[in-house]
Formats: C-alpha cells, structure tokens, sequence
C-alpha cells in the first residue's frame, strides 16, 4: 500500500475519534448545564410556592383585620347614637 494512502486514512481514523470525543464531551457538559438549571428552577418554583402560602395567608388576615375594624366602626356609631 502507498503511504500516501496509509497516512491518509490514519488522518481519518484520528480525525474520526477526535470529533466523537469532542462531541462526547460538550454533550456531558450540556447535560451537566441543564441540570444545574433544572436544580435553580426547582429552587426557585419552591420559593415561589412557599411566598404564595405567605401572601395567601397575609390576605386572610387583613380581611379578618378589616372586618374587626368594621364591627367596632358600627359599635362606635352605636355608642354615639346612644349619648346623643
């Protein structure tokens, strides 16, 4: 065989293994990246549920608050109906 021909498929062989391994490798990175975004994401979608059990229940106070407020707003009026 020509060692033209011998050195040329040799450059293909190593040309082949070194695109498969440069492929193999940033796929790993790419999977490693998407997990790590999956993991701030899960993170973040707790946070987000645990601040609206907050909100939810700070709501419900203030309503419990303002109808507190409106009772003794109706009590007042009635004391000062009652003195005139």
């Amino acid at each position: 065989m020509q060692p033209e021909i011998i050195v040329g498929v040799l450059s293909l062989f190593g040309t082949l293994i070194g695109s498969i391994g440069g492929i193999m490798t940033a796929n790993k990175l790419t999977g490693y990246r998407i997990e790590q975004v999956e993991k701030k994401l899960d993170s973040y979608s707790q946070n987000q549920n645990e601040l609206m059990h907050r909100v939810i229940k700070l709501e419900d106070t203030n309503t419990l608050l303002l109808e507190k407020i409106s009772v003794a707003n109706h009590r007042i009026d009635d004391l000062e109906k009652g003195k005139a």
